[in-house]
């Protein structure tokens, strides 16, 4: 939307990874040394740790683009909760190994069959395990029996485990030990630094083709990294908004007054949106099926505003959904409701602002 204004030949601050905007920091750097020195041994076990957005999934597929496709077969998954079989099952299935139904034993095997295939071809097997702080310790005990299959001297599989920080606390467990000696090398990716959190922005910036557009005032970096904690993902959620306040005020230069404005506005938006909160409704941890109902209507109404739909419908399902609740329930839900239908005008009033703007500027 704001890519023309600011002379930008794409998004600069997208969520979803992309390796084209990697970006190496002190921290990033270190951890691509560690994943490098990984893929040169082609054993082991290497273990990539960090906060959520740190960009652990951006430096894994940079460091993929980068291997010769000729002599690697990579195999990725990402975990949920799994047991130790349906694990193996997912290995399978990331390599194109047919192993539906078949009982653990079989599925071994043939796992087992297709990496000496591979192996005497001249290639190696990559396994790379995101979301890993899913694993349950039996399903990380399958991934240490699968380092133990040999071809001659040289090992068949290598696994990179790429985790949230409670990842490395599992490792600590006791039972743990032996997978903790087939570590090769592990790293933790910490948020970005100040000076960082500037460079992060400008290359970020400089990829997507900018030049003198946009401009920052230098406080304007520190208070990003202050409202981010130095956490690349939320530096992208920051940028983004900023860049469209700087857009609808047809000012390309952004200063500190500017980033508090975008902070304010998500937190608004945070305190605005229904929470899994715990109510007076809720027993032994779950809710009732009247504040679930609420819930899910609260959602669908949501959806149908944006659609541009009739309400009649969605609103009379609340109304019997209130109906199941207690009066104090009825008071905090409806004034849930009620800042949510406020943050839906809210939204609808800069839509139309900025659609008016769009058709001034085509005029």
């Amino acid at each position: 939307m704001y890519e023309a204004f600011y002379g930008l030949a794409s998004k600069p601050f997208q969520l979803s990874p992309d390796p084209s905007f990697y970006f190496g920091s002190k921290q990033h750097r270190r951890a691509k040394a560690y994943l490098d020195y990984g893929v040169l041994r082609s054993d082991g076990f290497i273990v990539i740790t960090g906060e959520i957005g740190a960009g652990k999934t951006t430096l894994v597929r940079g460091l993929l683009d980068s291997l010769n496709r000729s002599n690697v077969v990579i195999g990725n998954i990402v975990t949920t909760q799994l047991d130790a079989e349906d694990t193996l099952r997912l290995v399978g299935a990331a390599f194109g190994v047919r192993v539906k139904d078949l009982p653990k034993s079989e599925v071994l095997m043939a796992l087992e069959a297709f990496f000496v295939s591979e192996a005497s071809r001249g290639k190696r097997c990559l396994l790379i395990v995101d979301e890993a702080q899913n694993l349950t310790a039996r399903a990380v005990e399958e991934l240490r029996m699968l380092s133990n299959f040999q071809f001659g001297n040289q090992s068949l599989v290598q696994t990179f485990l790429v985790g949230q920080p409670e990842f490395r606390g599992i490792l600590q467990r006791p039972e743990m030990e032996q997978f903790r000696q087939r570590i090769a090398a592990s790293c933790h990716i910490g948020p970005l630094d100040e000076e960082d959190t500037q460079r992060y922005i400008e290359h970020r910036l400089k990829c997507a083709g900018a030049a003198d557009r946009p401009s920052f005032d230098a406080d304007a970096f520190t208070a990003l990294h202050r409202a981010s904690h130095g956490i690349p993902r939320r530096i992208n959620t920051l940028c983004d908004r900023l860049l469209l306040l700087g857009f609808m005020h047809e000012n390309p230069h952004l200063t500190a007054a500017d980033v508090e404005e975008v902070v304010q506005d998500l937190s608004n938006e945070s305190a605005s949106a229904p929470a899994p909160a715990v109510h007076g409704s809720e027993i032994n941890g779950h809710a009732s099926e009247g504040d679930l109902a609420v819930d899910l209507d609260l959602t669908r109404l949501r959806s149908r505003v944006a659609q541009g739909g009739g309400l009649d419908g969605e609103l009379g399902a609340l109304a019997d959904g209130l109906a199941g609740l207690s009066l104090d329930g009825q008071d905090a839900r409806l004034q849930r409701i009620e800042d949510s239908l406020m943050r839906l005008e809210r939204i609808n009033q800069q839509t139309l602002a900025l659609l008016q703007k769009l058709v001034g500027a085509m005029r």
